[in-house]
């Protein structure tokens, strides 16, 4: 902890911004196991990936060696937009907790998508552009990867098409007015657009949805469309490493004050946040300069680290992705629809779920309830209406802070509040008027969606 008198917001110069991002897997000592190829189970080459991807965006994929990426120049130009965010000391948070400890967290906020997905969503769209491509798929769920990659593709004036998870667009109407504005067509997914989503739909009229089911229908527009990609939010290497600059933002803000975090808590539903927030940290762990904690969060009724199989699974319900190695509940596994607070996806990033195989990250899962009861906290204290997303970290946090509080120990807990919850005030709304339910998985419930799992011996 700092002897000096620490800012409420510490703020980085545009000079002082990282001109590199950081690619963690170059310092793990062992590597998350290869993407399979569906078809032969066997490794994936680049090749296999060229017809959904951008082909920058594959090698960064591939990259296990290079430790930092140079991030382009017309890339760091669009980031000067909105960065350097703050690094704020949650001092009314602090004082209403009763606790010792010093609480950080890294506002990703502010900007338009209200969401750190900004971050790698300019990075997609620079290099499809760069490439010659002229439209883009993706799936949103809760709505901030559609909203940021929107933004993104009209500044480059690039087409695009977003499957919105079909409850999610029902929960959010005003997330999908933002994407419309911003010039991309919204679909709720399934839909009767694409074969694997009349396919869904016949097995399972009343679905709400799910994130894999939006992947599905994504990929199939996009490898059916002349000169389009696809593009993906969350989960994969490449958009943990464009994430990794919150990491480093929040390094050089501490360095600035001398301060060590010892535990360092984000909200995991694919990993994005949580593995850009930690990248560095991690890096200084992992190379024996740091033995700070790392804290997963995720939601109860979505509970790929806490209650998932690590193994080979497909990322998307239609099974049209190589197969990856992560923690997941299953590829088949839905979610509940009275789930308000993101982080719908069944799986787990690669790089997440072996660090945390390899018990280097923590994780634990909450009830929606108790996530609003700290998001409340947080908004009466800080100011910010935060995200339901971005609140089960917070509820970390403050479960740590009151840790401390019992033991008397002084510990520097650093989270990321991923965005802002203003598109998100139906959840809230349900919260206050006390119509919110929880709901957690049963065992059966789980069996059937690992009943999904590709059998590979």
């Amino acid at each position: 902890m700092s002897d000096k008198k620490i800012p409420t917001k510490i703020y980085l110069t545009e000079d002082e911004m990282p001109r590199y991002w950081y690619n963690v897997r170059a310092d793990m000592k062992e590597k998350h196991p290869p993407f399979l190829h569906p078809a032969t189970l066997k490794p994936c080459t680049p090749e296999d990936l060229y017809p959904v991807f951008c082909k920058e965006l594959v090698e960064q994929e591939f990259d296990q060696t290079n430790r930092f990426i140079e991030i382009p120049e017309g890339i760091r130009e669009f980031y000067k937009m909105y960065r350097p965010s703050p690094l704020v000391r949650a001092y009314c948070l602090e004082e209403a907790l009763g606790t010792p400890a010093e609480i950080y967290y890294k506002f990703e906020g502010n900007n338009t998508s209200g969401s750190h997905k900004l971050n790698s969503a300019v990075a997609q769209v620079y290099y499809a552009k760069k490439e010659g491509i002229t439209s883009l798929t993706t799936e949103t769920g809760a709505g901030q990867w559609g909203t940021a990659l929107s933004m993104a593709c009209a500044f480059y004036k690039m087409k695009l098409t977003v499957y919105m998870v079909k409850v999610s667009s029902q929960q959010k109407p005003y997330r999908k007015a933002v994407m419309e504005t911003y010039g991309a067509t919204v679909i709720p997914s399934p839909s009767d657009t694409t074969q694997i989503g009349r396919k869904i739909l016949a097995e399972n009229p009343t679905t709400g949805g799910s994130l894999g089911c939006a992947i599905s229908e994504a990929i199939e527009t996009a490898v059916t469309t002349d000169k389009c990609r696809y593009v993906l939010g969350s989960v994969l290497d490449h958009v943990i490493l464009h994430q990794s600059i919150i990491g480093q933002e929040c390094k050089i803000a501490l360095d600035k004050y001398g301060i060590t975090p010892d535990v360092i808590i984000g909200c995991a539903g694919g990993g994005s946040n949580l593995g850009g927030l930690i990248a560095p940290f991690m890096g200084d762990k992992l190379n024996g300069k740091s033995d700070a904690r790392f804290i997963a969060v995720e939601p109860a009724s979505c509970p790929s680290l806490t209650r998932g199989k690590y193994a080979y699974d497909f990322g998307d319900t239609g099974k049209m992705t190589p197969l990856l190695k992560m923690y997941t509940l299953g590829n088949g596994f839905m979610p509940s629809p009275n789930h308000a607070g993101g982080l719908r996806y069944h799986g787990m990033s690669p790089i997440i779920s072996k660090l945390y195989d390899d018990g280097l990250i923590e994780a634990r899962s909450y009830e929606q309830t108790s996530v609003f009861d700290a998001a409340t906290l947080f908004a009466k204290c800080e100011g910010i209406l935060p995200a339901p997303e971005s609140s089960h970290a917070i509820k970390g946090a403050i479960d740590e802070a009151l840790e401390c509080k019992k033991t008397g120990e002084k510990k520097v807990i650093l989270f990321g509040l991923t965005g802002t919850g203003y598109f998100d005030l139906a959840a809230y709304m349900a919260f206050n008027n006390k119509t919110m339910t929880d709901y957690i998985p049963t065992d059966a419930d789980l069996e059937r969606g690992f009943a999904t799992l590709p059998k590979i011996d």
